[in-house]
């Protein structure tokens, strides 16, 4: 994957932006260059070895296995922050000097990528610093506080915002084998609810949502739906259009990105108040009053995540260019294989479905997620253990923390295989 182009695209003319004192400057346009075609996606290696290769933290003989928590970045990703950071670094919308006026072209460039990525128009996405903040924007700015129904399997992230913002929380249980139970979403929805939060993959069972469904649930009660899609985006293709939510939220740092950038996707940005203020958010300051910048610069006051943003871009370039069909396909067998290791265990119990989407979260009888963890790594082994930002889940399940392993595009069978013997190596420690 080194051939990647590692600059982000830029599409034809578009002006600089705005300088800092105020006025457009109509006479900084550059031409853009032209992105090349999107490549057609293409089958993952089944060792995984030449993937890994592109992927400087995946050490020899260290198996990787807490992809839900972070990605490993790709060299391109690194590459593109490091040129970002370095050789084109540059404030955006304020300079009326060129390398401003070029990085100001290249950060939107990346909001278009990004925006294509998930089947968005460009006013349709805001960078935020990540999931966490773009559901505490809508449940602070939402006009409607009121009712929202959320599930028992949701990250705390989709819990506590709205708890803070002053709604008032119904739960959704969950099906026997893990899901979102939209029949009882059905029941439980009436026309008092004004948003319903649900997660499109859970981050410790690995179940995916018909969002579709649960979108014509909300609206059929004059609802609105937002989807955390955290654990979605890396592994599922997603064309927000087409699912009918109306907000969409996820996290760079998931999608082989870096941290401290996210997206906020929706429709009806230009409803919602600002949230924070400052610079840039702004169309006109007076000490008597305050008009605001259209959506979606409203929501991003301050000197935005620039780097970040392009690293983004550049991991959205590289995920597309194998494809999220082969990376999903890939993920399935090998969760597929986990899972059936370990059904033939006495003391695991598994938790979620079969078809979990890249998450395969387990526990073993009289022995601590944590001791797991910990012996596990003594192996070369790097799970995640604990209760994964989802302590109501765990209440549900019975359980104070679980040993969860998550796959990602890089992950092959050897990092199964050493799970496995270093899951046998725990049963003779505590057998």
């Amino acid at each position: 994957m080194s051939d990647l182009n590692n600059n982000p695209p830029r599409n034809g003319e578009v002006a600089a932006g705005t300088a800092e004192g105020g006025g457009s400057r109509p006479e900084a346009v550059v031409q853009a260059r032209t992105p090349p075609p999107p490549a057609s996606p293409v089958p993952l290696p089944a060792s995984g070895e030449d993937l890994r290769h592109d992927f400087p933290g995946l050490t020899p003989g260290w198996h990787y296995l807490d992809t839900a928590a972070t990605a490993q970045k790709p060299q391109a990703v690194i590459d593109a922050t490091v040129a970002a950071m370095g050789r084109d670094y540059a404030t955006v919308h304020r300079g009326v000097y060129a390398r401003s006026a070029d990085m100001t072209l290249a950060y939107e460039a990346a909001r278009r990528r990004i925006a294509a990525f998930i089947g968005a128009q460009e006013a349709e996405v805001a960078f935020v610093r990540g999931a966490t903040e773009a559901i505490n924007l809508v449940a602070y700015s939402h006009p409607k506080k009121g009712r929202v129904l959320l599930s028992v399997l949701e990250h705390h992230s989709n819990i506590v915002p709205w708890q803070l913002a002053g709604w008032q929380v119904d739960v959704c249980p969950l099906t026997d084998d893990g899901r979102i139970d939209l029949d009882a979403a059905e029941k439980l929805l009436t026309p008092d609810h004004n948003m319903v939060a649900f997660a499109h993959v859970s981050n410790v069972l690995g179940s995916p949502l018909d969002v579709a469904r649960a979108a014509e649930l909300a609206h059929r009660v004059g609802a609105e739906l937002l989807i955390d899609g955290c654990q979605a985006v890396p592994r599922l293709p997603v064309d927000v259009s087409a699912l009918g939510c109306d907000y969409y939220v996820f996290s760079g740092h998931k999608l082989y990105g870096p941290t401290g950038v996210g997206v906020l996707w929706s429709n009806k940005l230009g409803a919602l108040p600002p949230w924070q203020g400052g610079g840039s958010m702004i169309d006109r300051v007076t000490f008597e009053r305050t008009t605001y910048a259209p959506a979606p610069t409203r929501f991003e006051a301050g000197t935005p995540a620039i780097v970040e943003a392009l690293g983004l871009a550049a991991a959205v370039d590289y995920v597309d260019a194998i494809g999220l069909e082969a990376i999903h396909a890939h993920e399935c067998k090998l969760v597929a294989r986990l899972r059936e290791a370990l059904a033939h265990k006495n003391s695991v119990t598994l938790f979620g479905p079969e078809n979990s989407a890249g998450i395969v979260s387990f526990a073993m009888a009289g022995v601590h997620p944590h001791d797991i963890g910990t012996i596990l790594d003594e192996s070369g082994v790097a799970i995640r253990a604990g209760h994964h930002c989802a302590q109501p889940l765990m209440e549900h399940l019975g359980v104070p923390a679980t040993a969860r392993a998550s796959f990602g595009l890089y992950s092959n069978e050897d990092d199964v295989t050493a799970l496995i013997e270093g899951l046998a190596r725990v049963e003779r420690i505590f057998g």
